[in-house]
């Protein structure tokens, strides 16, 4: 049994797909509006919650506001194995996110709204529910000082931290003491690490510092020598949550006991699998479809 423990942001994806960008002052038709689940924290959460089992407990840590979105954004993580009981509803907007499709990727607008009153100062009976955690993930549509909190909570308290730093901010650097795992992409990295070589960077954080690199892969340091996990080459439908779905499956993963390695290509075939669906969830996997991919090792032995 895995428990795991989400917190963070829950919001609505407005996604517009165009095969034009608009320049300033210019309107442009777009080809299909939909209205979908999502949230840097949701999606990590059901990407997590399609994969578990029965015995598994995964739960979400945020807040929804006082308006249309909020119940079916919780009714979505419900379905999706993932308990919201203790989610807030407070007299805000939902968040909300305005994503553009086109050529094959995604732009991004976020409003946090009811994320950004996430605060770990009022939080209580929340605390015991992340004692009790194998594993807590973390991302950044929630305030800095709420995860910086968290994370040191749960470093005191022998809790193991996933922590995702995107979108990236200058704070970021204050939670390396503090979590076990690091997850940024390149862009993120450079941003955290500028002027610096990021093979040079994760040799300072081994098994800890892991950078995904799109359709490059990703790379860490295993403690002896560099590790390069090639990504899986897909037909794209949808970019949009294929880091999160990584994200999710590789903690998952690690939940799991499998080596850091073996979670690192776990989350590839997930995240290979999800970009092959429509918006943030749309394409996460089930565990079923990850077996009965050819690209699943009998080895990792998921039930």
């Amino acid at each position: 049994m895995s428990k795991i423990v989400i917190i963070g942001s829950i919001s609505m994806d407005l996604v517009m797909e165009t095969d034009r960008i608009a320049e300033a002052g210019e309107t442009v038709f777009g080809k299909q509006f939909s209205m979908v689940p999502g949230g840097k924290g949701a999606n990590q959460a059901v990407a997590i919650g399609r994969l578990s089992s029965k015995d598994d407990h995964i739960e979400m840590l945020g807040a929804v506001g006082q308006d249309q979105f909020g119940p079916s954004l919780l009714d979505n993580l419900n379905q999706n194995q993932v308990i919201s009981e203790n989610v807030g509803t407070i007299p805000y907007s939902t968040g909300v996110a305005q994503i553009t499709l086109y050529d094959d990727d995604n732009r991004i607008i976020y409003c946090p709204g009811a994320n950004g009153e996430v605060d770990a100062s009022h939080f209580d009976s929340e605390w015991d529910i992340i004692k009790s955690a194998d594993l807590v993930v973390l991302q950044n549509e929630i305030s800095h000082s709420s995860n910086l909190a968290i994370a040191q909570f749960c470093h005191q308290n022998g809790v193991k931290v996933l922590y995702n730093p995107a979108p990236s901010r200058d704070t970021d650097v204050d939670m390396l003491d503090f979590v076990d795992v690091f997850t940024p992409n390149e862009h993120e990295i450079k941003e955290l690490f500028p002027n610096q070589e990021i093979e040079d960077v994760i040799k300072h954080y081994p098994n800890k510092l892991l950078v995904t690199l799109g359709t490059k892969g990703s790379i860490f340091f295993d403690g002896k020598e560099i590790q390069k996990v090639p990504a899986i080459k897909a037909e794209v439908v949808d970019t949009t949550g294929a880091g999160d779905t990584f994200n999710g499956a590789f903690g998952y993963a690690l939940s799991k006991g499998m080596s850091f390695k073996d979670a690192v290509a776990f989350g590839t075939l997930a995240s290979h699998l999800s970009v092959q669906g429509f918006g943030a969830q749309g394409g996460m996997p089930y565990l079923k479809e990850m077996k009965e991919s050819g690209y699943y090792e009998e080895t990792w032995a998921v039930e």
